[in-house]
């Protein structure tokens, strides 16, 4: 048998290996290229506007610049322990870095700054320092205590300190995270300087849960003020109760999510009295009550002085859902309250077991004034929508659902 054609195939595949090896080794070379060595430390390059062996004043930027002309910045990145990463520029001949964010107040960070040569070859210097702790501090506390609540109950946020600026009132409602299950588009409302309310576009869905958290720690709001902690707060909603009365027909007809399961006979406020209209939020329940006309500044012929029972407060001036035996023969006819809903002891016993806070109360065809907005118990849903977000800091003067900050706070990246 003839072996040639085998050894040469054989000598064909060696000389291959051979040459795949040289140009292996070509390309192995370690001393070819400058950034194929280790970083040498660049500590003697650049420096940092960090004091030795004090705190960083966060209220100030952080630098990073060049010694001399031996070299340029590549790179610089600064993260705190919590993961946070800071914002900042690096000029176009590498010179010079500095922070455009701002530095968290009683935090730790790690810098680590990439560089290189005249010849090329990176460099590195990695520094850890601490910023100082905050003189004042802004902290949130969330509303109402954590429970099961009706589809009408807003959040509340309060703040220690007022905050008046737009821009810092921005800073603050992008760290007030809301988020629902099943998600919904809402958005916060600055009642005052001082408190923040929070309701979805509609009612919450009925067996919604709600997470209401602050990412404020930290985080700078004003000059020489910084986020402090926070508790987050968690609800669960209830059935969609709704009790709408009707104060011209006397009669208040009760809804769990959307069916009628039952329709009261009803009085309502009397002239000069008139029970304010629009939708109301119940704030609480107290089995009795003593009602004083005085407390509200009635006086004379019409001061009254009364044992009440199975009452469902609607309003803090003293507007309740309650008993009223003493008016039974006009439930259903005549209204005669000086602006209660009043009902049978029966009726307002099943109304009380019914309801829970955060259902609504809704007065329609009354002659009284509408239910203010805020101040006097839950009015928010009497507000429209488009100047609901009007009273936001990061919504108002942006098209309903069009800002990325609406999805943000709903669904927060974590």
């Amino acid at each position: 048998m003839n072996q040639t054609p085998r050894f040469r195939t054989v000598f064909r595949c060696t000389l291959l290996v051979v040459s795949l090896g040289v140009v292996a080794t070509a390309c192995g070379d370690s001393d070819s290229h400058p950034l194929s060595t280790k970083p040498f430390d660049a500590a003697q390059q650049v420096a940092l506007n960090t004091p030795k062996g004090g705190t960083v004043d966060p209220d100030k930027p952080l630098e990073v610049t060049v010694k001399g002309d031996e070299g340029r910045i590549t790179d610089v990145t600064v993260v705190s322990d919590a993961g946070h990463h800071l914002a900042g520029e690096l000029t176009a001949d590498g010179t010079r870095w500095r922070s455009t964010g701002s530095l968290a107040a009683g935090a730790k960070y790690t810098a680590k700054v990439s560089t290189e040569n005249r010849e090329g070859s990176p460099g590195t210097r990695t520094v850890a320092f601490d910023t100082s702790p905050a003189q004042r501090l802004l902290t949130v506390e969330f509303g109402p205590e954590a429970g099961t609540y009706g589809v009408g109950q807003p959040l509340i946020a309060e703040l220690s300190l007022p905050v008046k600026d737009k821009a810092a009132r921005a800073v603050v409602e992008r760290a007030l995270k809301v988020v629902s299950s099943p998600s919904v588009e809402g958005a916060w409302h600055w009642v005052d300087n001082e408190v923040l309310h929070y309701r979805p576009k509609e009612y919450w869905p009925a067996g919604a849960t709600v997470n209401a958290v602050s990412n404020l720690q930290g985080v700078k709001v004003a000059n020489q003020l910084y986020g402090g902690p926070s508790k987050a707060l968690k609800l669960t909603i209830g059935d969609r109760i709704e009790a709408i009365t009707d104060a011209s027909a006397h009669e208040m007809t009760v809804l769990r999510n959307g069916e009628v399961i039952n329709t009261i006979p009803v009085t309502t406020g009397k002239p000069g009295f008139s029970t304010r209209s629009g939708v109301k939020v119940i704030l609480g329940k107290e089995y009795y009550v003593r009602m004083r006309g005085a407390s509200v500044g009635i006086f004379g012929e019409e001061q009254y002085d009364l044992p009440v029972y199975y009452a469902a407060r609607v309003t803090w001036s003293g507007e309740y859902v309650h008993a009223a035996p003493w008016s039974v023969d006009s439930h259903g006819a005549a209204n005669v309250s000086h602006g209660c809903v009043g009902m049978s002891t029966g009726n307002a016993a099943w109304f009380f077991d019914t309801v829970r806070a955060g259902d609504i109360v809704q007065v329609v065809n009354s002659i009284g004034k509408e239910m203010d907005t805020f101040g006097n118990g839950y009015g928010d849903w009497n507000m429209p929508w488009d100047e609901w977000r009007q009273g936001s800091a990061l919504a108002a003067g942006i098209r309903d659902g069009s800002s990325p900050s609406d999805s943000a706070r709903l669904r927060p990246r974590v």
